[in-house]
């Protein structure tokens, strides 16, 4: 049996962090996928879990492009009404970050050209 999705799409919002009640950490975002037809997109939701999770909290934001290998899961839960939900979601095995980092402006530093004559001791 095999259960593999790899994904390639761009945030469409920040990662959400949380802790579990045991203190693994777990992130949720969605991926917006292009379909080969112009104009079509899909919205996956991906959740990721421990250090990978904390990770793209921090490295990831919204619209940056990003790649997901996991797997597909689905699962019901009971939502707030007390109707039964069923969602898809991609568990993310690895997620790799492709967009360039953002530049940190440098410090400016000024060079003055001086000669010993120009020194006032």
């Amino acid at each position: 049996m095999l259960n593999r999705v790899i994904l390639i799409g761009r945030l469409c919002a920040d990662p959400v962090l949380r802790y579990t009640q045991g203190g693994d950490a777990v992130a949720s975002f969605t991926l917006a996928v292009d379909r080969r037809k112009k104009g079509e997109t899909d919205f996956i939701p991906i959740v990721v879990w421990k250090q990978q999770a904390e990770n793209c909290s921090q490295f990831l934001s919204k619209g940056k492009l990003a790649a997901v290998d996991g797997r597909l899961q689905i699962r019901s839960y009971e939502d707030k009404d007390g109707n039964k939900r069923t969602i898809a979601e991609v568990v993310a095995e690895n997620v790799q970050f492709l967009s360039p980092k953002e530049d940190k402006p440098q410090p400016q530093t000024h060079s003055f050209a001086t000669s010993d004559e120009d020194l006032p001791f």
